[in-house]
């Protein structure tokens, strides 16, 4: 398994996380024993991230993921959770964070965790539970400094969702060691800009903000919430289809628009779109680790033999690029 520098936090990941989200559902709604499968098979592999939160399946995602490395007992695994702040909670930010993480680490039944995101959006006004770049780097960067003082955390990070401007406010001060980044084929612009008419945020090449500010990045939404797996139909534990995070409108118009990218098979350069966008996600050298969706085993099991296949070739890059411009909308 290949591994990289996580930013200038000192950490090594492996290029293949596991994802113990809800959307796929293994670790929410799965069996015990696929669980530990799965997991057995990813240390064993030489995975070495594990991330999860509070979110995924209330507190069932951590407890899982407690259950089966108390089980397992791995040897210098990394594992990430997150904090999502409500909004009654905005007076009393530190406190709120510190009795979320409490609360994961005991599903964990651990004592500190190698990395703690904020798991809210980040916009520039600030609503509901969205907060404001002065928010996140006047009261939770300081709250989450504290606790990795303490020894409870080993990494401060945060979800790059929200806002393109509030979040290059937030990353170009620093603070942060970690972030989770949108990044795929549908939506390649923490890499590079999108062509006038493209559907999707433009997160304005975050990539470049990332690496100034020395901040390790985590690639999330590589399957784009599935509609990038090639198949229509959901997995039985899978969530239903997920509301699209920087790609477009609906989930049905990322269904369509994930054909676009067929020709990469009919070429040669992968055996299936899932495959192909997983070898997309991680081809970047900005990426750290990138986290793959799983109902099953199996599932998890295709995207490790994709990894091991290596990041795509330059000419299976620029013909991403050729299909990515076919996105766009004509001009009037």
């Amino acid at each position: 398994m290949q591994m990289r520098d996580f930013g200038r936090t000192g950490l090594k990941v492996s290029v293949l996380g596991f994802g113990c989200g809800a959307v796929g559902g293994l670790m929410v709604r799965g069996s015990a024993a696929e669980q530990e499968q799965a997991l057995g098979t990813a240390l064993d592999a030489g995975i070495n991230y594990f991330d999860t939160a509070v979110l995924y399946g209330n507190g069932a995602s951590e407890t899982n993921l407690g259950r089966a490395f108390k089980a397992l007992k791995p040897k210098g695994a990394l594992v990430g959770t997150k904090v999502r702040l409500a909004v009654g909670e905005r007076g009393r930010i530190e406190a709120a964070i510190r009795a979320s993480l409490e609360g994961s680490l005991k599903r964990l039944q651990m004592e500190r965790v190698d990395i703690l995101y904020l798991h809210n959006p980040i916009t520039m006004a600030g609503s509901g539970e969205t907060l404001t770049p002065a928010e996140v780097l006047d009261q939770v960067a300081p709250a989450l400094a504290r606790l990795k003082a303490e020894g409870k955390i080993g990494v401060a990070g945060l979800s790059a969702v929200g806002e393109t401007p509030a979040l290059h406010a937030a990353i170009h001060r620093g603070g942060f060691g970690a972030a989770q980044v949108v990044y795929n084929l549908l939506n390649p612009s923490a890499a590079r800009a999108l062509p006038a008419g493209y559907p999707g945020q433009d997160y304005g090449r975050l990539f470049e903000r990332t690496s100034a500010a020395g901040t390790g990045v985590v690639g999330i939404r590589v399957m784009a919430g599935g509609a990038l797996s090639g198949i229509a139909e959901r997995h039985p534990i899978a969530s239903p289809p997920p509301e699209p995070i920087g790609s477009a409108p609906s989930y049905d118009g990322d269904l369509v628009r994930a054909e676009a990218f067929r020709p990469l098979i009919a070429e040669g350069f992968a055996g299936s779109l899932a495959e192909a966008a997983t070898r997309f996600a991680f081809s970047h050298p900005a990426m750290g680790t990138i986290l793959v969706g799983m109902a099953s085993f199996e599932q998890f099991q295709a995207s490790l033999d994709a990894v091991r296949k290596g990041p795509l070739p330059p000419a299976a890059l620029d013909l991403v690029a050729r299909l990515q411009q076919g996105l766009a909308a004509p001009p009037r």
